[in-house]
């Protein structure tokens, strides 16, 4: 057990240290905002550029992987969405809001830091193949069903499109062939911007745990925590594990990605639609606490440590 806490503190403890800095004052929520604004539209998109760049891509599609996990989206999704309705009276977009909270994880901000230091390098691919297929699907989805038939293709494509962590796929997807006629310096740049991801990513979440809270009170972001840290990964667990056949450590970075807590995406949904935003705030405040705990019995599930 020692080893799988060693694994998990450097990642909880940088939030910790993130979330005590704002507290007490010691840093401005000026600079959380522009410290998460850094790493969404320039750290994290480096990274994930210099990885599908220089990684080794499977030629064949690992259908089993989307599945099991996107399989794993639906059932949380559907079931939050469900619960919230019948038995708290939400409705509309806060029905939405509810199952995004509950199918979308913090990939960016926890799942990337964590599952690379978990794997390292070995589990990079997996995790970024799912990475570039997440956001979209379940940015999609879930504008489809907040606007309905009102939804305009045209203005989601063009949300994607303008999206950094799309850009960075789409870049690293794009220069791949021409890769080795990069020159140095270029690839420094992009290595330095890349290495601050993780420690920035961290802290700017423990900063913007600080600014949420709980203002939905417990009951309902207790069941969406729930759905997300346990029902997720579990079901994306055994799919990966008795229904398709995929390498251990693709199998492990699918559970771990499905156990992260709630994304802010969720959040910044709610924020855009003006409606669910106590919710949204309240599932990811709650679910990034329990992670810690969630997250250590995953570990100890897969085998890790």
């Amino acid at each position: 057990m020692l080893d799988l806490v060693m694994i998990v503190f450097p990642v909880f403890g940088l939030i910790g240290i993130g979330y005590i800095a704002r507290q007490t004052g010691f840093v401005s929520e000026r600079m959380g905002e522009g410290l998460s604004e850094f790493v969404f539209t320039l750290s994290v998109p480096c990274l994930i550029f210099r990885t599908l760049v220089k990684a080794e891509i499977p030629e064949v599609q690992p259908w089993g992987y989307w599945i099991a996990y996107f399989v794993g989206v639906a059932v949380a999704w559907v079931l939050a969405t469900t619960i919230g309705r019948r038995f708290f009276g939400i409705k509309g977009v806060s029905s939405v809001v509810a199952g995004f909270s509950a199918g979308q994880a913090n990939t960016v901000f926890v799942g990337v830091p964590m599952i690379l230091k978990v794997y390292g390098d070995e589990g990079a691919v997996p995790l970024f193949l799912l990475l570039a297929v997440h956001l979209p699907v379940t940015m999609t989805l879930a504008t489809v069903l907040a606007e309905g038939r009102q939804a305009s293709p045209l203005v989601i494509l063009r949300r994607l499109a303008t999206h950094p962590i799309v850009i960075g796929i789409l870049a690293g997807s794009a220069l791949r062939p021409i890769a080795h006629a990069v020159p140095a310096p270029l690839w420094q740049i992009v290595d330095l911007l890349a290495s601050a991801a993780v420690p920035c990513a961290l802290i700017s979440m423990g900063i913007a745990l600080r600014r949420y809270g709980m203002k939905m009170g417990w009951k309902l972001p207790t069941v969406i925590s729930v759905l997300k840290l346990i029902m997720h990964p579990l079901v994306v667990l055994l799919l990966a594990n008795y229904v398709f056949e995929m390498p251990p450590v693709w199998a492990g970075v699918a559970v771990l990605f499905a156990s992260c807590p709630s994304g802010i995406n969720a959040y910044l949904f709610a924020e855009r639609y003006n409606e669910g935003v106590a919710l949204a705030s309240s599932a990811v405040t709650l679910s990034t606490a329990l992670a810690l705990g969630t997250t250590l019995l995953w570990l100890y599930v897969l085998g890790v440590g």
